[in-house]
């Protein structure tokens, strides 16, 4: 009964914060900052095909439909359409923001040496980058590259996820340091552990059974 009440709150919490926004736009709907807002709230609650929608129909309203496009933009790549994203994005100035953001779009795509450029071009370079940055440089098989990566992220914002990705960067190296990292990973969040377990579930395997035979 109380979890029924729980979401019932949040669902009606959702609802003002949505109508709230809805009444801004009613009342400057020229005005692009509006659309974003909403957008922004609809993409935190996991609604990417209605933020979508709007900045779609907003384009034809505001005054100045370019401040929509890089939103725009990641709506696409949230929703899988990278060829959408990349149009827009190529149309766009190259900032940080979109530097990052062809980056990601890129190495969804497989596009890894095009992503690892996008990627090191970005001048402000934070967790969130750095991140990116070490997620790349993994998946061409550098690890010593993706490690010095991630251990530049501050060790009280690295994520259950990083900490996966420190341990598995250096593993082979050092199963001691590697099991510390995964034994972080785990307590820290037992979902993103079990899920990136499965991603390199073949690698933990290989490193495993040539442990084994050098016992």
């Amino acid at each position: 009964m109380r979890q029924k009440r729980k979401i019932a709150d949040n669902s009606n919490g959702v609802s003002k914060k949505v109508h709230k926004l809805i009444t801004k736009i009613d009342k400057q709907p020229q005005n692009s900052e509006n659309y974003l807002n909403l957008a922004t709230y609809l993409i935190e609650q996991g609604s990417n095909d209605q933020a979508t929608e709007l900045l779609e129909k907003a384009k034809k309203l505001v005054t100045h439909p370019q401040d929509l496009d890089y939103d725009l933009a990641v709506c696409y790549y949230l929703q899988g359409k990278f060829d959408l994203a990349l149009k827009i994005l190529n149309q766009i100035p190259n900032d940080d923001l979109v530097l990052y953001q062809k980056a990601l779009v890129f190495f969804k795509v497989g596009q890894i040496q095009k992503a690892l450029a996008y990627a090191l071009t970005i001048k402000n370079v934070d967790a969130k980058v750095l991140e990116l940055i070490g997620d790349i440089w993994l998946s061409l098989g550098k690890t010593q590259e993706a490690e010095s990566a991630y251990k530049k992220i501050d060790t009280e914002k690295r994520s259950a996820k990083i900490n996966f990705m420190l341990g598995i960067t250096v593993l082979a190296r050092n199963r001691q340091e590697a099991e510390k990292y995964l034994t972080k990973s785990k307590k820290q969040d037992p979902k993103v552990f079990e899920q990136e377990q499965k991603k390199y579930s073949l690698l933990l395997k290989l490193v495993n059974d040539a442990r084994k035979n050098n016992d």
